[in-house]
């Protein structure tokens, strides 16, 4: 559909000037990254060079996506801030809260009775506040948006860390806490810090089983969890040309499995045809208008050494297969190497389940060559020896899908097609039997793979593949078997061999659907009323968080020393806790549950001050009811994966004075900072090691603040002795502001 045509033309009107500036003032050619952003700076903001990697600059975002699970508590905030609208296009979607467990024809039901409160309010509030609803089934929110909004040259920020799926059709779409969003809807300008550019080469063509999913996981080996963050993935080359806007798509929207703030690509003609099989014509004809202002210049791609901060290149002719995994995303590995793979954790090599889907790989394109593989399958005699699971992205690519065939291949394999949602990937899977916690490996194309995210199991060992490979899973049973050597048994005794599947990047006969799930805002949304029951468990009403005291802190102990890798679901769990994002009392009792204590390597049990065990929310919840508060101390790129701004949220609520780490992902360390909290990093991450249990901590320097200085850490360690330790920190003026009025919320308030 074609939403805010008169928008993305106004946009593209100011782009040529803007890309103009931005030669005058860099003297230079352009990355892609650097037109995008400078036409998005604050007006007044561009006739100046901006330091990547240091400098914040400030930008107005064309739009804003939400997806239900955050959209509760982006909403409940926006509601506080007395606009009549959003300032900006908006888009609610709901596809976190919806249960997998037996198929769509049950789990989609069950989900409108159960999740009906919340379903009504998110409605309510975007009809009321002129916000595109997408209701359940519709589809996952990154696919609904590359199909319906998503447009070349242009700027999004999303509550969901893979907004950045929308790089596929060349945008910078940046994944953010609802805050950042209540930001742009209110009018105010998005802060980010001016991002690094990190430059791909693909050079020749893919081969084989080789998809693009496989560009980005042997990337994700190249870079690690934390190599893109502060940084802007833009791929260029012959190669990038050769790879359709969803298969662009696949590889941007798992940038943020390493930490990227987004990726981009070049306008390009798989672009335009995407645009324009998704009804949206008129879009590639403005884009085709200004295409040399919405790629990079080709001065960059002759010589991008002198123009990137670093250059990876990667040979499309060479990539193989991949199976990521377990338990990280990074923990890349061709097929051939999977024994090598599967030794370090004790992973079986027996394959219990495979599934397809999540916003990484469910277009038509994704399906189609899964489908493909299938009709194969079947026709060489063979049947799965491990179940299939497939949860497709939209309602637009479901629709179409059962027109042409493809449902109906799937379901003669055996298959269960979920809803039109997370499910799986976002640890909605009530699978049967989890509960044992039995060990296990399962292969799916989802983006993440830590530990019990997909099924609550801390012994299941996800893979993270392309669909194709994960049909080939299941077919083999092994994540041994290599599709390009290896042969399997037919149901007659012979061995028989598979050829890589057809792929096409579009539907031949076009898209279609019935129904699409959209509800368009009311016009006047004035009388609408927004009603939360005092007595809901599921949403809550937001209270401000009090303002800092101007004092520095003194005397308070210490929450927890996490221990290793502590990403948002190890701080606020996803499943079964998804049903309380819009009851921050309720949700707060799962928080830092799943990391890992430093001090006996268990996770949720941690030792008061008084010596007492106890449950990390409970010993939280009781520091902050004395007066007295608490301190988190937590490894290297603390907060990576998810953008909830729940596990900022939930730290404040329980009255957690500051966050010490080694080092932040960078969405994280934005929540903790809008939610009036301290994020601070060890200036020599070495001193970690000097945090002791029992310890009781003063941080001074805030009343001097400066935002060049550091600060000083007391740590009073139970024998008598201290340590004096020095934090840094990154908050500049205006962030410093969010701490002093209690969040940068209480300020946007105050000025309303």
């Amino acid at each position: 559909m074609l939403f805010n045509l008169d928008m993305i033309q106004s946009i593209y009107s100011k782009i040529p000037s803007r890309v103009e500036e931005a030669r005058r003032q860099l003297k230079r050619p352009l990355t892609l990254s650097e037109k995008i952003l400078y036409s998005h700076l604050v007006d007044g903001s561009e006739a100046r060079v901006y330091a990547r990697g240091s400098d914040f600059a400030e930008f107005n975002p064309d739009r804003v996506a939400m997806q239900d699970a955050t959209a509760q508590m982006a909403l409940l905030q926006f509601t506080t801030a007395g606009k009549p609208q959003t300032a900006v296009p908006s888009s609610v979607h709901c596809d976190h809260l919806i249960t997998a467990k037996n198929g769509v024809n049950q789990d989609l039901p069950n989900a409108l009775v159960e999740n009906k409160e919340v379903y009504d309010f998110l409605s309510s509030v975007s009809a009321k506040y002129g916000i595109d609803f997408w209701k359940p089934g519709a589809g996952i929110i990154h696919q609904v948006v590359l199909e319906n909004y998503a447009f070349p040259g242009g700027m999004m920020i999303g509550t969901d860390s893979h907004t950045v799926n929308a790089g596929g059709l060349g945008m910078l779409a940046i994944g953010v806490g609802g805050a950042d969003a209540v930001d742009a809807m209110v009018g105010l300008p998005w802060e980010l810090k001016y991002p690094k550019i990190i430059g791909v080469k693909l050079k020749g063509a893919l081969q084989g089983f080789a998809t693009p999913k496989d560009i980005i996981l042997a990337l994700a080996g190249i870079l690690t969890v934390k190599g893109g963050t502060n940084a802007i993935i833009e791929y260029f080359g012959e190669g990038a040309r050769q790879i359709s806007a969803t298969g662009k798509a696949t590889i941007a929207n798992m940038g943020a499995e390493v930490g990227a703030t987004c990726s981009t690509f070049s306008y390009d003609d798989s672009m335009a045809r995407f645009l324009r099989a998704t009804g949206r014509s008129a879009v590639a004809d403005a884009a085709d208008a200004i295409a040399d202002h919405l790629r990079c210049d080709a001065e960059i791609e002759a010589n991008p050494e002198l123009y990137f901060d670093r250059v990876i290149e990667i040979d499309l002719s060479t990539l193989k297969p991949h199976y990521n995994g377990p338990f990280s995303p990074d923990r890349s590995f061709v097929i051939n190497d999977m024994e090598k793979s599967l030794q370090e954790f004790g992973s079986p090599e027996t394959v219990s389940a495979a599934l397809i889907g999540s916003c990484t790989n469910s277009s038509y394109e994704d399906l189609y060559q899964a489908a493909g593989l299938i009709k194969q399958a079947l026709e060489k005699g063979l049947k799965p020896k491990a179940p299939l699971l497939i949860n497709p992205g939209s309602e637009q690519v479901r629709y179409t899908a059962e027109r042409d065939g493809l449902m109906d291949l799937f379901k003669a394999f055996g298959a269960t097609i979920m809803t039109n949602a997370c499910g799986p990937c976002i640890g909605m899977w009530d699978r049967l039997g989890a509960d044992k916690k039995e060990k296990n490996s399962i292969v799916h194309s989802f983006n993440r793979n830590f530990a019990k995210r997909a099924d609550g199991n801390p012994n299941t060992h996800a893979f993270v593949a392309s669909p194709q490979m994960a049909v080939i899973a299941a077919l083999s049973g092994s994540l041994l078997f290599n599709p390009e050597t290896d042969t399997l048994i037919n149901e007659e005794g012979k061995a028989v061999k598979l050829t890589p599947p057809p792929s096409v990047e579009l539907p031949a006969n076009g898209f279609d659907v019935k129904d699409p799930g959209y509800a368009a805002p009311a016009k006047d949304g004035s009388s609408i009323s927004i009603v939360v029951s005092e007595t809901s468990r599921r949403l809550q009403l937001l209270k401000p968080f009090a303002p800092w005291n101007k004092k520095d802190i003194q005397g308070v102990p210490l929450l927890i020393k996490a221990k290793g890798k502590c990403t948002t679901d190890h701080i606020s769990m996803a499943g079964p806790w998804l049903k309380f994002r819009g009851h921050l009392e309720n949700i707060s009792g799962n928080m830092l549950i799943g990391a890992v204590n430093a001090f006996n390597g268990e996770t949720n049990k941690v030792k008061s001050v008084s010596g007492e065990w106890m449950e990390v929310p409970a010993l939280a919840k009781k520091y902050r009811d004395q007066g007295t508060g608490s301190i988190v101390v937590g490894d290297e790129n603390y907060g990576e994966g998810s953008s909830r701004e729940h596990a900022a949220m939930e730290p404040r609520f329980l009255g957690v004075k500051a966050v010490i780490v080694k080092s932040f992902a960078r969405i994280h360390e934005t929540n903790l900072k809008k939610q009036g909290m301290l994020a601070l990093t060890f200036t020599n991450p070495s001193d970690y090691d000097k945090i002791q249990e029992g310890d009781v901590f003063d941080i001074i320097g805030l009343e001097q603040f400066d935002p060049k200085a550091t600060f000083t850490l007391v740590a009073h360690h139970a024998n008598g002795s201290e340590d004096k330790i020095s934090l840094s920190h990154t908050y500049n003026e205006q962030q410093w502001k969010w701490f002093n009025a209690g969040s940068a919320l209480n300020l946007i308030s105050a000025k309303a």
